[in-house]
């Protein structure tokens, strides 16, 4: 044999042994990987600092159990400081690494990239805020809000202050007071609709971004208009700086109804702490407090591993959302796998396999969720706490 007949056969063989190892390599990787976005510095970070370790911690769950079918999951997160180019950005990036979909915080951005997941037919998720349409799957076949969007939050709010109100609002003053961008603006249609065919008065109040200043909206509210009733749908700082506002101004708490991202611990303690909250009610998809299975096993994780359970977990209204993000995530992922046959699931079937969770409670942590291809949102409901004591 000629030297170069030696060389080619050894250049032969290096090249079956770099293809075999690199198909040993890919598979081994039995990564599910998801794009997730977060506020971990923006205005909304008393949110997303709390709920975001929750998606985490229920995904580091499941694959301490050994994943999904033999498969971790990866949840990539990136802070967007709820600005709109960084989530962009990030969408991109994730698209690239080859997500099967994407967590989206922030309507603005829910906005910015519905179309972009409908072109690149990618699922991505906006869980209790986005666009109130996409519950209709239909028209929104990649975006899933999988719990009460914003029109089911407002119609949850006036049916509430209806009930404590005696079964009517012919005739009451209700107050509309909301963050002033797309996110406050979302409901309105829905309430404006209620106040006419439910026969009561409604004034609206904007807090401009970044929602630092709400002096005047709560003299405008306390002392000027006095409404029967007050919806808020506020967030970041605003929820807080309202709260000691109404207190401070005599307006009872217990006529205030909050919707989701206006209904946290943070908020409360923000405005002074439980005493000066008491009687606020608060709107909720997922549960408040700790005593749900699901949390148990996720403190318990963390005893095993020696360590205390997160800080973020003691902000229970909003590190159990995350908790929900994540486990409609594994939801939908083990669902495909089913599709796929075992196989690494592709983006369009991790969207069929949201439309296959069928009555999900998360052992009472959740409502019954049911995701169907019409119905992306899981049927709407909520539920209202009330701050009583210290809890």
């Amino acid at each position: 044999m000629s030297p170069r007949s030696t060389r080619l056969q050894w250049l032969s063989l290096g090249a079956a042994a770099m293809l075999t190892a690199a198909g040993s390599a890919q598979a081994a990787d039995k990564t599910i990987l998801i794009g997730m976005q977060c506020d971990r510095t923006g205005p909304t970070q008393v949110v997303g600092t709390k709920l975001c370790p929750g998606t985490h911690d229920y995904i580091d769950l499941i694959n301490a159990q050994g994943g999904v079918d033999g498969w971790k999951i990866e949840a990539q997160e990136v802070d967007n400081s709820y600005k709109v180019p960084p989530a962009i950005e990030e969408y991109a990036q994730a698209k690239q690494q080859g997500a099967v979909g994407i967590m989206i915080y922030g309507t603005p951005q829910t906005e910015a990239l519905n179309q972009r997941l409908e072109q690149d037919k990618i699922p991505g998720t906006s869980p209790g805020f986005g666009i109130a349409a996409s519950a209709d799957g239909k028209y929104y076949p990649y975006l899933f809000p999988i719990a009460a969007n914003y029109w089911s939050q407002g119609a949850a709010a006036v049916k509430f202050a209806k009930d404590q109100l005696g079964g009517s609002l012919k005739g009451k003053k209700i107050a509309y007071v909301f963050y002033d961008n797309p996110a406050g603006h979302e409901p309105l249609p829905v309430i404006e609709e209620l106040a006419k065919t439910e026969g009561f008065q409604l004034q609206t109040f904007a807090v401009p971004p970044p929602g630092v200043y709400v002096s005047s909206q709560v003299l405008a509210i306390a002392q000027q208009y006095r409404p029967d009733f007050v919806i808020d749908h506020t967030f970041g700082k605003s929820p807080a700086l309202l709260i000691k506002g109404f207190k401070e101004n005599g307006y009872p708490l217990n006529k205030v109804v909050a919707l989701v991202w206006a209904s946290g611990e943070a908020d409360i303690q923000g405005a002074g702490g439980w005493d000066v909250a008491q009687g606020y009610n608060t709107m909720q998809f997922a549960g408040a407090g700790e005593d749900y299975p699901i949390i148990k096993a996720i403190q318990e994780m963390y005893q095993k591993k020696g360590q205390s359970p997160p800080a973020a977990m003691q902000a229970t209204v909003y590190y159990n959302r995350g908790v929900e993000q994540g486990a409609l995530w594994v939801a939908a992922i083990r669902n495909a796998l089913k599709l796929s046959h075992g196989e690494k699931p592709t983006p369009t079937q991790v969207k069929e396999g949201f439309e296959m969770i069928h009555d999900m409670t998360l052992g009472g942590l959740i409502p019954p969720l049911t995701i169907t291809a019409a119905d992306h949102e899981g049927g709407g409901w909520v539920r209202i706490f009330q701050v009583k004591g210290k809890a």
